[in-house]
């Protein structure tokens, strides 16, 4: 499979949110570098905060200040890494046939082999 740029994997979660129902808004934040990309809002009234990743990109320091900050006020936030990553967003949220079709279309390797996926409370690689 192609490894997908940073911004393409974003304008998939922006489309198949868009399509559930749901949103996923642009977040810049003027004056506070390292906030996550998104403010993803689900149809069923979920609200999580989404930094977006290439396959084998890395947080830096200042977004994993960010995320830690967000988290102490209890807000959701996952870090999505790649296609796959955004899959498992999704089926973590119960939105398994979202998932199901990014997989069909996006992937014919197998899904359990290495990679690094976070979501909320998981340690952040």
């Amino acid at each position: 499979m192609k490894k997908l740029l940073e911004k393409e994997v974003e304008a998939i979660l922006v489309k198949e949110m868009r399509l559930i129902g749901g949103r996923a808004y642009k977040w810049v934040s003027p004056g506070n570098t390292g906030v996550p990309d998104r403010i993803v809002m689900f149809p069923d009234g979920l609200i999580e905060f989404v930094e977006m990743k290439t396959e084998d990109g890395k947080l830096s320091d200042t977004q994993r200040t960010q995320i830690r900050r967000l988290r102490d006020l209890g807000h959701d936030v996952s870090v999505v890494y790649g296609v796959k990553g955004l899959c498992r967003m999704f089926e973590y949220n119960g939105f398994y046939e979202v998932a199901a079709k990014l997989r069909r279309k996006y992937d014919k390797e197998d899904w359990f082999e290495k990679g690094k996926y976070m979501f909320n409370g998981e340690k952040i690689v």
